[in-house]
């Protein structure tokens, strides 16, 4: 984040349809629909909201990288941004977490909020690297792409996403992602109630699935950033080949956690990625690629992949 010296920038893509917001690390694709006028208007709303995020959060930063103990809360924090990473993290306390998890999707839900307000959109999403923010208004729906490897930027499936589903958010973690990771998954898929809870959530689902094994490598985060919020954590750099019983190991530990979390009503469902090995969590989750094993029952249905493919997490339209 020491990039908050060079000015935020807004530009319309050649589509004519999304816009593109970015400063410093942080990197947003938007999209609106509803009436023309309702559409600008939500646009010039993000960008204006948009201008003082990244100074707003470089100004707690210091407090935003501590681990969030059992007592956290919005109060301790000054701007919306960050009060919507303590509030995101405040249910995972009793794990190693710090607000930071939590910053890619607290900032998509803050842009959205501010193109929503007053305005009469039909949907809306606010894409920052593949943690997404969403906005279905009654009747509309969105197909969300999952992406397990960068690589690679394929679909590997896809889910469907209602107005009616308690799901406003979506997130992608793993090792191969922006932040390190403290597991071996090539990608956890959350779908939660906004951004930020599921980017918290897809943190530590991604931390859970691993195992021990001679071809994962691993350093402390502080060696390789300093400024990391993981300090002396061990930290995945790299995964050599797995044999079957161990990616089915790691993945078992991920989908425990996930479980936890849609037992306790924290995410809606998840989808668990590790050597082309797939797990997904979530009752009524409806997601298909054809390999997948389910860790619950639920029902499989297809969609089709769309465009976008920022992350490992992406929209067709």
């Amino acid at each position: 984040m020491a990039d908050a010296m060079h000015g935020p920038k807004a530009t319309m893509l050649p589509d004519g349809r999304r816009l593109h917001l970015q400063h410093g690390p942080i990197d947003l694709l938007i999209d609106a629909s509803g009436p023309p006028d309702e559409v600008a208007a939500a646009y010039r709303q993000a960008v204006a909201r948009f201008r003082t995020v990244l100074v707003e959060l470089v100004g707690e930063l210091r407090e935003l990288r501590k681990p969030a103990g059992p007592a956290i809360s919005e109060a301790d924090f000054r701007g919306p941004t960050a009060r919507r990473m303590a509030r995101a993290v405040r249910a995972h306390a009793g794990a190693f977490i710090t607000p930071m998890a939590a910053v890619a999707g607290a900032v998509a839900d803050e842009i959205l909020a501010a193109m929503q307000e007053g305005r009469g959109l039909s949907r809306a999403y606010v894409n920052n690297g593949g943690d997404i923010a969403l906005h279905l208004a009654p009747g509309e729906s969105y197909a969300a792409g999952l992406v397990s490897r960068l690589d690679h930027p394929r679909p590997d499936g896809t889910c469907a996403i209602t107005h009616d589903m308690p799901v406003r958010g979506i997130a992608t973690s793993g090792r191969s992602g922006r932040s390190f990771s403290l597991g071996i998954a090539d990608a956890v898929t959350v779908l939660a109630r906004n951004a930020a809870a599921a980017d918290a959530a897809a943190t530590l689902i991604a931390n859970a699935v691993t195992v021990d094994h001679p071809a994962i490598r691993r350093a402390a985060a502080e060696t390789l950033d300093p400024d990391s919020d993981l300090g002396k954590l061990l930290v995945t750099t790299a995964v050599g080949p797995l044999e079957d019983g161990a990616v089915g190991a790691a993945l078992a530990g991920g989908v425990a956690t996930a479980t936890r979390m849609t037992d306790s009503g924290l995410i809606h469902g998840a989808v668990l990625c590790l050597n082309e090995h797939y797990r997904v969590v979530g009752a009524d989750l409806s997601v298909a690629p054809p390999t997948v094993k389910r860790a619950q029952a639920g029902r499989i249905a297809a969609s089709g992949p769309g465009p976008d493919q920022r992350d490992a997490a992406v929209f067709g339209r």
